[in-house]
């Protein structure tokens, strides 16, 4: 589908995504030109009404936007963009310009680490540490914190049980990187069970 620049005087709105967490980051307007070089160069690139010209998101502090996907609306009239953030978004500092960080979402950023940290063979991560050792003994240690899990569920501090339920996400993180599929494979399933 082609974009429809004119019910917006030439711009649309570019909505801005965190590829992994889903987080909105930030709302930004393109242009035809701007549109173009972000297909073009892979980096978010606006058009700036107060500048008066296009402007790359990330050209002064180094923190650019890498477009992982472009998505038109319904009405063609504006843009979701998800991307992987080269740092924080906002000016302030922050993420999202929408406010504080939010953990929700964080077991993708999660599992991108777990992933960079075995795929990049480092040598000090006890998560790279226990993959070498091979699926038997990380599926051993999820094992471990899944019956943790239930001892914990047995008693009331809650803060215990959450650290062991978080001990098991984890795990099973590194399970999953060893058996290669991704969190996001087990939503399908639950998505397909739920239809």
């Amino acid at each position: 589908m082609d974009i429809d620049f004119n019910k917006g005087n030439g711009l649309v709105p570019a909505i801005i995504q965190d590829n992994n967490t889903l987080q909105v980051l930030m709302l930004g307007y393109m242009n035809e030109k701007a549109l173009k070089k972000t297909r073009e160069e892979g980096k978010v690139t606006f058009f700036s009404r107060s500048k008066n010209r296009l402007w790359t998101k990330g050209e002064t502090s180094g923190n650019f936007l890498i477009v992982k996907e472009i998505t038109i609306d319904c009405d063609n009239d504006s843009l979701l963009i998800k991307v992987n953030p080269a740092g924080p978004v906002c000016h302030t500092g922050r993420k999202s310009c929408f406010g504080e960080e939010t953990a929700k979402g964080f077991i993708y950023e999660l599992e991108q680490i777990v992933s960079q940290r075995i795929d990049n063979n480092v040598s000090d991560s006890y998560t790279n540490k226990l993959f070498r050792k091979g699926i038997n003994k990380v599926a051993q240690k999820v094992g471990e914190e899944a019956v943790e899990l239930v001892i914990e569920s047995k008693d009331d501090n809650q803060l215990l049980f959450r650290n062991e339920a978080a001990d098991l996400l984890y795990h099973l993180l590194i399970l999953f990187k060893t058996r290669g599929i991704k969190f996001a494979d087990i939503e399908d399933v639950l998505l397909k069970r739920h239809k």
